[in-house]
């Protein structure tokens, strides 16, 4: 067809594939999506990654799941015997089965997966999976929180009483140091990256902890290459020089920590008036005036009196003369255990480069950070997160421009519908009576709590899973077991794109649209005060395919079939979606009229922890209204009040045994072309990185008679695994790099698909164990493990592309 007559529509949106939503456009030729473009209008579109460049493959690709499936064959591993049924019958049978289970069992039988927001497009429906999860009554959610949002959401919350850097996010236009701690925003947000490129360009400095070199850590001023699962040993070693140089904030920390409430030797608790005074309130905290010298009950932002942070006091309590000493005190001396020498004897991080790091942190304040999965996945994740907290607590950025800032949101009514679930149901979230203080307490299950309640019935049995996308076999540890649990299971209905290792043992499988093919609301984009204030409607820039429906539309469709509709705007979306911006005064036809996103006019104000409500500060949401250095919480539960570091658990100091057969240490990493177990099957993408490979220090190769693009073996107490070796000079000689996710082939380019549960395969979290996990998260290190590489033969070539 000449140029001059073909259709062309230009349609704004925002590539949801990730967590960087980059603002878009959509290019329509005929009615065929042909392009994503970078839209430079919107706040996160100043570039567009290779995985959104090539949307139009996915939605188009030729083996995506079209129409939904019913299971007629057993579970035994062999062919499902796949039989096409329509979308009344496959949502009967799923709520039949749901009900049935729930009648007998309770609805806590029943759990639901769905895939993590920070890598897919489940952000588009993530609130109303909640919702129908809460209006069924399952308090149990896997979402992958203990390997991806722990440390940025959850743990930092017993510091700060929100998450931090999760919540309040890096203000990076504005900040003078940039800290990066396991995090690659050139991979995992983009739009990250290019804001630290602006921000260096002004004179912003870059400090980036991570074990290997990778982009951001090229461009930074400082890079500290620690060994993998040392990370709180290396912030608590920062702190140290910190401390002991004068460099922190001693005024945020008087005022507005609990650096210098006082905390008994005997028994480890905060000293408050109850101790002292059998008609004291313990909900008031004391500290040393040392003007007065004696006790006095502090509030937050109480900086009217000189109280002592560092000192022992004995205090007449009234069972007795008791030792106190400031939180503060005991910061500083569980610090003092970590110079820099010990730091490089630990972490493998040069002595100079932590003093060089600690005075940059100091000196070109306002510091903001973020943190991700690099430290997420470790056997001490809490106290890694904690330690990296406290770290910055001794900046005093903390919600200042430039620091990290909560930027002001625009105004919403809360859908994920939480009044809806019991206080006695939540109490039965897998994972509670295990780990209180870990993410069951928000109603995230660990994947490793759903495979015991389904095969050892521990505290009580899961029969039923509610899949939205969770590759759990690819994403998670132990895919053995997790194999033997999905298959056990009584019904299991998964919704996806495409048919993948997990999927194949479910009981009916619901085709999916993609995020191209459906409408979908999103208010406040994050990374920015003006990202933040940004609502948009994103349009369907074409129909879907076959009978694949959006995952908002399954949840409303699958609620009403549940007998829930009440609780669903009887099935009508857009009402949902009236309902969510009736506090902005925002409308659906005004969101439509302008696709390109709503600048919602909002202010940002800085130190909202000072703020006065009824005459006092408003404080941090914590137990004492204060930042919590020590928290008297976790020592409530046995764990460590103050970050501590210990050696990874399975680490050449942890596991000496193992040491001789197993000496290097494994780390992984996110492919920067797919996301994570995704994409692998798109031509584009795939033919810029046709296998799997593993990155070894050349020293560490030659040791083993390994070349470049060798075939290798990388194996682990729990098994074997193939990839091509790549040879990295600037990796630690006992570190190697491998990439987790690869299974899908691309029939295009006749690369093969892999094998997911044998040692021919490239499953990386195949091999994985769950022995050793943290103790308070259940976080799995993936990110820290003992294995060995051996050169190996070509695996063989027999798997069927893309189902294999």
């Amino acid at each position: 067809m000449p140029a001059e007559r073909r259709s062309v529509e230009r349609l704004q949106g925002y590539c949801a594939l990730c967590v960087s939503r980059c603002g878009a456009t959509a290019v329509v030729e005929d009615g065929r999506f042909v392009a994503l473009e970078p839209d430079p209008a919107h706040p996160t579109g100043k570039a567009l990654c290779a995985k959104g460049r090539a949307a139009p493959e996915l939605v188009e690709h030729p083996e995506r799941l079209l129409h939904p499936l019913r299971r007629t064959r057993p579970k035994d591993g062999g062919e499902a015997g796949w039989e096409r049924i329509g979308w009344d019958e496959a949502l009967e049978l799923v709520a039949g089965r749901l009900r049935s289970i729930a009648e007998r069992s309770g609805p806590e039988s029943v759990v639901f997966s769905i895939a993590s927001p920070s890598t897919s497009a489940s952000d588009d429906s993530l609130v109303w999976i909640q919702r129908l999860m809460n209006a069924f009554g399952t308090p149990n959610a896997v979402t992958s929180m203990e390997l991806c949002g722990w440390g940025r959401y959850l743990a930092t919350r017993y510091t700060f009483g929100e998450g931090v850097p999760g919540d309040a996010m890096p203000d990076l236009e504005h900040a003078g140091c940039i800290l990066f701690w396991g995090y690659n925003p050139n991979l995992a947000r983009l739009v990250h990256a290019t804001a630290t490129v602006e921000a260096q360009r002004r004179g912003a400095r870059l400090i980036v902890v991570d074990p290997r070199r990778t982009v951001p850590a090229r461009r930074a001023d400082v890079w500290l290459q620690v060994r993998p699962g040392t990370d709180a040993a290396l912030a608590l070693g920062l702190a140290h020089v910190m401390i002991s140089r004068g460099w922190y904030d001693g005024e945020f920390v008087l005022d507005w920590t609990n650096g210098p409430l006082l905390v008994r030797d005997d028994d480890g608790r905060l000293l408050n008036e109850r101790d002292v005074r059998v008609d004291g309130s313990p909900q008031r905290y004391l500290a040393w005036d040392e003007e007065k010298g004696g006790l006095v009950a502090v509030a937050p932002g109480d900086g009217s009196r000189r109280l002592a942070l560092t000192g022992t006091f004995d205090v007449v309590t009234t069972t007795g003369t008791v030792a106190c000493r400031p939180v503060f005190e005991l910061v500083t001396e569980g610090c003092r255990r970590y110079t820099p020498a010990r730091v490089a004897e630990i972490c493998g991080v040069d002595e100079a480069k932590v003093v060089e790091a600690a005075r940059m942190l100091w000196e070109s304040r306002p510091v903001a950070y973020y943190a991700w999965s690099g430290v997420e996945m470790q056997t001490n994740a809490t106290q890694i997160a904690r330690a990296i907290a406290q770290l910055y607590v001794l900046t005093g950025s903390l919600d200042r421009q430039g620091g990290n800032v909560r930027f002001a949101s625009v105004p919403t009514h809360d859908v994920s519908g939480s009044e809806l679930l019991s206080a006695g149901q939540r109490a039965k979230t897998l994972g509670l009576q295990q780990r209180p203080l870990g993410p069951a307490r928000w109603g995230q299950v660990t994947s490793g709590d759903l495979y015991e309640a389904i095969l050892e019935r521990r505290p009580y049995a899961v029969r039923g899973l509610v899949g939205f996308g969770a590759n759990l076999l690819l994403s998670h540890a132990d895919a053995a077991r997790g194999r033997a649990a999905l298959a056990a299971l009584d019904f299991y209905v998964h919704c996806d794109l495409f048919m993948n290792p997990t999927a194949e043992l479910a009981d009916v499988v619901l085709p999916v649209a993609s995020p191209f093919e459906r409408e979908a609301l999103k208010v406040g984009f994050g990374v920015s005060a003006e990202a933040q204030a940004w609502v948009q409607l994103r349009q369907r820039v074409v129909e879907p395919r076959g009978e694949a429906r959006g995952d908002t539309e399954i949840a409303f469709d699958l609620a009403h079939r549940l007998g829930l509709g009440e609780h669903f705007w009887n099935g009508d979306v857009e009402a949902a979606y009236r309902h969510v911006l009736a506090p902005s005064g925002l409308t659906l036809a005004s969101l439509r009229s302008q696709p390109g996103g709503v600048a919602v006019p909002l202010e940002t104000t800085y130190r909202k922890y000072a703020e006065p409500v009824e005459g006092r500060p408003r404080g941090f949401r914590t137990r004492t209204g204060r930042v919590e250095l020590y928290s008297e919480e976790m020592h409530e539960h046995g764990a460590p009040a103050l970050p501590e570091y210990a050696e990874p658990g399975m680490g050449h100091g942890a596991r000496p045994d193992l040491v001789e057969r197993f000496p290097l240490v494994l780390t992984s990493g996110k492919h920067g072309l797919f996301c994570e177990s995704q994409h692998r099957a798109l031509p584009s993408l795939r033919r810029l990185a046709l296998e799997p490979e593993v990155e070894l220090h050349p020293q560490a190769a030659a040791a083993r008679g390994i070349e470049a693009g060798d075939w290798v073996s990388i194996e682990t107490p729990e098994g074997s695994v193939r990839a091509r070796a790549r040879l990295d000079a600037s990796l630690d000689p006992d570190v190697v790099c491998a990439q987790h996710g690869w299974w899908q082939g691309c029939e295009a380019l006749g690369a093969p698909g892999y094998d997911p549960f044998g040692p021919e395969g490239a499953n990386l979290n195949r091999i994985i164990g769950r022995t050793a996990v943290d103790p308070i998260s259940g976080s799995v290190p993936h990110r820290a493990y003992l294995c060995q590489v051996h050169r190996s033969a070509e695996p063989a070539r027999g798997a069927r592309p893309g189902r294999d």
